[in-house]
Formats: C-alpha cells, structure tokens, sequence
C-alpha cells in the first residue's frame, strides 16, 4: 500500500474519500455509516500516508547529510597531493630510490582517499594507517630534522568517520614545522577506549597562527563533526607558549 501511496497519493485519498461520502449519502443511517467510513478512511488511507510522508523527509534529510558530507570530504587536503607531486619531479632525478618510496607511500594514500572515503565510516586502524603514511611523506619532503612522536593505543572494533584527524595533523605541519627552521616537532597521541576515541596533536610554531576556527580546514572539521557526531564529539583548540594544541574526543560509531 506504501508503494501505492508513494506514486498515487494525492488522487488516491481525493477518489478514497469521495467515494466514502457517495456511499454515506446514499445509506439510510448517514451519520453512523459517515463515521465508520471516516474512521476506515483515517487509519488505511489517511494515517498510511502521513507515515511515508515522513519517511520521504527523513530520507531526504539523509541524503542531503550524505551529500554534503561527501562533498565536504572531497576538499580535503587536495593541495598536500601537489605538493608532493612537485617534490617527486625534483626527487626523480636527484634521489631515484627515495623517489620511488615516495610514490609507493603517495598511491597507498590515494586510493584511500578515493575508495575507502566512499563509505560513511572506516575502521580506526585504517585511519592511523593513513597518517602513519601521511608523516612518513612529510619526512621525506623536508629536509632538516623533524621530531615526530605518534602514540597509538586502541582497541578493535573502533570506527570513524574517514579522513577525521588529517586536517589537524596537517596543520600542525603546514604552520609548525614549515616555518621553522630546526627544532620543529609534532607530537601525535591516539587512543581508544569505553567506547570513546580520543585524540590530540601538538605542535611548536614560529610566529602568528591563524585564529582559532579562522581556516577553512578547520571550519570543514567542524562541519563534518556536527553532521556525523552531533553532540557526540568535543574539539579544543588551544595556543600557548609557543606551541599548538588540538583536543579531539569522540564516540565510538
């Protein structure tokens, strides 16, 4: 009846109703026949429709989640992709070998990035495996000493929305260990317990950093963890001393 309802809904409840007064009209008993057509009309007719009504808005609210969030994730860190294709170009003729780990390291990252983000959520794991690959590209990139420390503690079972913690790591990068000369460090922890994520980097940096929540990577974050988690997530974003600190505590999925 639902399928029915779907296609014809607007005609079905007009000839629906129509015909129940024809047949009240035309009984002897009106007003005892009109209520039982009435009370017939409401809850086959009537009450079947106002539920798929509202299954449609919920589907489309849904979707329209999905979609945004998609598109969401597709802007997420495009530039760091050319980057290190440009520092390939120069690596092919001056470091073959170191060139050829990169784009081993650089391909895994990809296809992550295209097949693996297709799907709503991803296994911790695989997101740690990504940043390890992502730091580890980082490393060759630069060259000066980079003290780079990620402590990983989880539990199987864990799951998370993909590419979550990579815009803090990159920018942890991009306005710490770019601008600084030597000294540079970044300082990774993540951990999964209780049925809670738990993660924060910190980073040293030289000179101005961008207002909390001023970048567009961070705004993207936000949004992302508004439509996924709701209020099941805490970010803090925190400057002192010179160094950087990013808080971020989530529910399991």
């Amino acid at each position: 009846m639902l399928s029915l309802l779907k296609k014809y809904s607007l005609p079905i409840i007009a000839f629906v109703y129509f015909s129940f007064l024809v047949m009240a009209a035309l009984m002897e008993d009106y007003e005892l026949h009109l209520t039982i057509a009435a009370l017939f009309f409401t809850g086959f007719v009537f009450v079947p429709w106002l539920v798929w009504q509202v299954i449609l808005v919920v589907r489309l609210r849904h979707e329209r989640k999905k979609t945004e969030l998609l598109h969401l994730r597709s802007q997420v860190n495009p530039h760091f992709f050319f980057n290190t294709l440009n520092n390939l170009y120069g690596l092919i003729k001056t470091d073959p070998e170191q060139a050829s780990a990169l784009v081993l390291k650089l391909s895994d990252m990809m296809r992550y990035s295209i097949y693996e983000t297709q799907q709503e959520v991803v296994a911790l794991e695989k997101e740690v495996e990504y940043l390890h690959n992502y730091i580890g590209l980082h490393r060759m990139r630069y060259h000066k000493e980079i003290a780079v420390d990620f402590k990983v503690d989880i539990q199987a079972g864990y799951r998370v929305m993909p590419l979550l913690f990579i815009i803090l790591v990159e920018n942890a990068f991009k306005h710490g260990v770019e601008n600084l000369r030597d000294k540079a460090f970044v300082h990774l922890s993540l951990s999964a317990a209780d049925n809670e994520i738990h993660f924060e980097i910190k980073n040293n940096f030289d000179g101005p950093v961008a207002p909390e929540g001023a970048g567009i990577g961070l705004q993207n974050l936000k949004r992302r963890l508004a439509l996924a988690y709701e209020n099941n997530y805490q970010l803090k974003l925190v400057q002192r001393n010179g160094e950087y600190v990013a808080t971020l505590r989530l529910k399991n999925l």
